[in-house]
């Protein structure tokens, strides 16, 4: 078989988050497997940023600007002089607000790509049917997301690319040896209303009273002014009477060691555009009980690679993890096929080799 060697790329990737969940664990694994596939890759982000610390780059290859909002210009005219300077191929924007700054910069260099990516299933307005009129490709991370887009009209067909998220598996292979000898039912993501870690908790309580051995965990920073998502979540845990039972581990670094010490992963989020975490839990070989958000069906077959619950029914939450901590064959046959799901259907590899297709061969808007 003739090898083919891949063209190499100078690729710059924009994002302006100020805290790290899924769509940033998105751009540090993309920007790190780009890199070591042997393109030159830069990340732009604002000062303090959490994406730096968890990117495989020299620190020269990290531009730091305010990237205050869409309307930011001194930001998208430096944006413009990086990309001209440096020769960018592809200029990559990961949140809505970083779409006009990266259309800017890719519009004054001639030949240069501009691909968006979407996160989330919240609207587009306006002002993005102009900027993203150029984008070469906008890529959905899920079908729900790509449909969100559809409906909306703000881009053509051909503009938009589904490509499901994936996983680091080879990570969770690496890092799950064997389980803890508790039980653990536990929930990883940002503090915030939407995440509905107040039903988690509820559920909690009632699977308490039925496994007094069950202990539980919440990871996850509270990105609030003042922290007042954590304060209510943990008020809630004293009212209920788990202050010795649940604990708030907030960030966590190595989140699939603690995935993979779980025996239940539960998501109880209101919406999901693919719900990453739950991905990971599935890669971790743990079992999940999930709300029936758009992305937890998406990656989720009911009862045989998960167990899928009303949202907000707290009462079904809390049924479904007991039921599955007290019959641990079906918990295991059920994580086994969800790994194996994950590591077919969800892989950090496919979810490369996609984009990076688009990067080399997509034709340009216009």
């Amino acid at each position: 078989m003739a090898f083919v060697r891949i063209r190499r790329l100078k690729i710059l990737q924009i994002s302006s988050a100020s805290s790290f969940g899924g769509g940033e664990r998105y751009v540090a694994d993309l920007t790190n497997s780009l890199a070591a596939r042997g393109h030159d890759v830069y990340v732009a982000v604002r000062p303090n940023s959490p994406l730096p610390r968890h990117l495989q780059l020299p620190a020269e290859r990290v531009l730091t600007l305010p990237l205050r909002n869409a309307l930011d210009v001194p930001s998208a005219y430096e944006l413009e002089r990086f990309v001209r300077r440096q020769r960018i191929d592809v200029v990559h924007a990961h949140m809505a607000r970083d779409y006009s700054l990266a259309s800017y910069a890719a519009r004054r260099n001639r030949g240069t790509k501009f691909i968006a990516t979407r996160h989330v299933l919240f609207q587009l307005n306006r002002l993005h049917r102009h900027t993203l009129a150029r984008a070469t490709r906008v890529i959905a991370v899920s079908g729900a997301v790509a449909r969100e887009l559809r409906a909306q009209r703000i881009l053509r067909d051909e503009q938009i690319a589904l490509i499901p998220n994936g996983v680091d598996v080879d990570r969770f292979n690496r890092a799950c040896v064997e389980k803890n000898r508790g039980l653990l039912v536990g929930s990883i993501g940002e503090l915030r209303t939407l995440k509905r870690h107040d039903d988690f908790i509820r559920a909690a309580a009632r699977v308490a009273s039925r496994s007094p051995e069950t202990q539980f965990v919440l990871a996850g920073v509270d990105a609030s002014a003042l922290g007042e998502v954590r304060k209510q979540l943990e008020g809630l845990v004293v009212d209920l009477g788990l202050s010795d039972r649940f604990r708030f581990l907030g960030w966590v670094e190595d989140a699939e060691k603690l995935l993979c010490e779980m025996d239940v992963f539960v998501s109880a989020s209101e919406t999901e555009s693919f719900g990453l975490a739950i991905v990971e839990a599935m890669a971790a070989e743990t079992a999940v009980v999930a709300t029936a958000t758009e992305g937890a069906q998406e990656v989720i077959d009911d009862q045989k690679t998960g167990l899928l619950v009303p949202i907000g029914d707290v009462d079904r939450i809390a049924g479904a993890v007991t039921e599955l901590l007290a019959n641990p064959q079906k918990r295991r046959e059920m994580a086994v096929r969800a790994k194996e799901v994950a590591n077919t259907r969800f892989s950090l590899k496919r979810m490369v080799d996609e984009i990076e297709r688009i990067y080399l061969t997509a034709d340009d808007a216009d």
